[in-house]
């Protein structure tokens, strides 16, 4: 005899801030931590892309592309969907053929317990290195893009000048292309 089968909720994935709130004081919520990269024709990494955005407390700093995993949204359509809202719908991104990411970096709203660290919550971002093909403009709530090579990316990553663990983030990234940081 088996049991009865239970209703799986399936109602949309967009939660109120209220919700939102709630959910992130209860659960650890999935992001994705995007690099963009340029290539050249051997597909050498040539250059990465940094955005400036200015923080809750209105200090200006680098960081990655990131953002949340919608439910029900597949992590590939999510790195998509970020891409293009920090870079425009010209970045054509190169979505990695395998879902599987580079590094995994766990934010915790106390400091000190890894290196990243996020005020609002315990999140868990899976990081992916992005080859954009198109043309990236900075929108929304990103001030500019800056297009670094990946030896000033690295000394970039060293420096205070990006937030929340994304100079931890881009230092794997880094390592994981074979170039030292």
């Amino acid at each position: 005899h088996n049991p009865p089968m239970q209703e799986t909720e399936t109602r949309g994935g967009w939660l109120s801030r209220e919700e939102l709130r709630d959910a992130r004081d209860r659960l650890p919520i999935l992001y994705v931590n995007v690099v963009p990269v340029r290539v050249d024709e051997r597909s050498q990494v040539t250059k990465v892309g940094l955005l400036l955005r200015a923080d809750a407390d209105g200090r200006i700093a680098r960081e990655l592309v990131s953002g949340r995993v919608l439910y029900h949204e597949r992590v590939r359509d999510a790195v998509l969907r970020h891409v293009e809202r920090d870079l425009g719908p010209m970045a054509l991104p190169q979505v990695p053929l395998s879902p599987q990411p580079f590094a995994i970096a766990e934010y915790f709203p106390t400091p000190g317990v890894t290196p990243f660290h996020d005020p609002r919550q315990h999140a868990v971002a899976l990081g992916y290195i992005v080859v954009l093909m198109g043309d990236c403009a900075p929108t929304g709530d990103s001030l500019d893009l800056a297009w670094l090579t990946p030896g000033e990316a690295a000394d970039l990553a060293a420096t205070s000048e990006m937030s929340g663990g994304h100079g931890v983030v881009l230092r794997q990234a880094l390592s994981h292309l074979g170039i030292p940081v």
